[in-house]
């Protein structure tokens, strides 16, 4: 398979299927990045999620998405976007939903509240998250950096949505995370994003991943993102900076490890 197009999971509080990789847009624009056509390449290879927030370049991540989601059939697109804790209020989430919105050209599947917040009202975010799937800016809404602790108290303040998904940093070399909220989000119906799952380049030259890797004739990149795949709540969402990148990172999807390799895997590189 050259992509993720028919390899798929699905989530009881979506209510549908997803590609099994994403893309991510934090720190776009880098040197040697060209990140539209890397989008555009994800995209024509199955990845259809795309994961932004109002924080990435003051929201220029998000122009950035509305200029390469152009001419795709939207409904076929899941466009994720985060809205900054400091945001206090109820008004106030709903003002940052609509500048996204505006940003992106389109609603959003999916808005995040981004962190945890400084002041400890999470009762208010969550309210506010309510009001902008009211107001039709976002279909679903979710939470990011929380613990299972704060994604119950987060759900306690909801009425009429439900917490869909919870985005957290994790790798096959970070796996804070694998023994509570994981399975928290699977028991829950929830999709669990994965950020960060190339360790920022980090594991293109770890050695036990080159090593399974090569059983299967992929990379040590593709073998990351597989270990994370085959968890399955988990989407990983690796930054979409430049084409090649994005050609090697849609490897991952069409294919699984085998239960031996993933433990393995698990055990090495703790």
């Amino acid at each position: 398979m050259s992509g993720t197009r028919d390899d798929r999971k699905s989530f009881k509080l979506i209510g549908g299927s997803l590609p099994v990789l994403g893309m991510g847009t934090w720190r776009l624009g880098g040197i040697g990045d060209d990140p539209v056509a890397a989008l555009r390449k994800g995209l024509e290879r199955g990845m259809t999620l795309i994961d932004t927030a109002e924080a990435y370049g003051a929201g220029h991540s998000e122009e950035l998405v509305r200029e390469a989601i152009r001419g795709f059939e939207r409904s076929e697109l899941f466009i994720v976007s985060k809205v900054r804790e400091s945001r206090a209020t109820r008004d106030e989430i709903v003002e940052a939903a609509r500048g996204s919105v505006a940003r992106l050209g389109t609603y959003m599947d999916l808005y995040l509240l981004h962190w945890p917040p400084w002041d400890g009202n999470l009762r208010e975010r969550m309210k506010g998250l309510e009001d902008v799937v009211k107001n039709g800016l976002a279909m679903h809404i979710g939470v990011s950096n929380f613990s299972v602790e704060l994604i119950e108290e987060a759900r306690s303040y909801l009425s009429t949505v439900e917490v869909a998904a919870v985005q957290n940093r994790m790798s096959v070399a970070d796996k804070r995370y694998l023994r509570d909220v994981v399975p928290y989000t699977q028991r829950s119906g929830m999709m669990f994003m994965a950020y960060t799952p190339l360790e920022t380049g980090g594991l293109a030259s770890n050695r036990t991943l080159s090593q399974v890797a090569a059983r299967y004739g992929k990379t040590a990149v593709q073998a990351a993102l597989n270990w994370l795949i085959c968890i399955e709540p988990v989407i990983p969402i690796p930054k979409a900076g430049k084409v090649k990148h994005v050609d090697e990172d849609a490897g991952a999807a069409g294919w699984r490890l085998s239960k031996e390799d993933w433990q393995l895997l698990n055990r090495s590189l703790d």
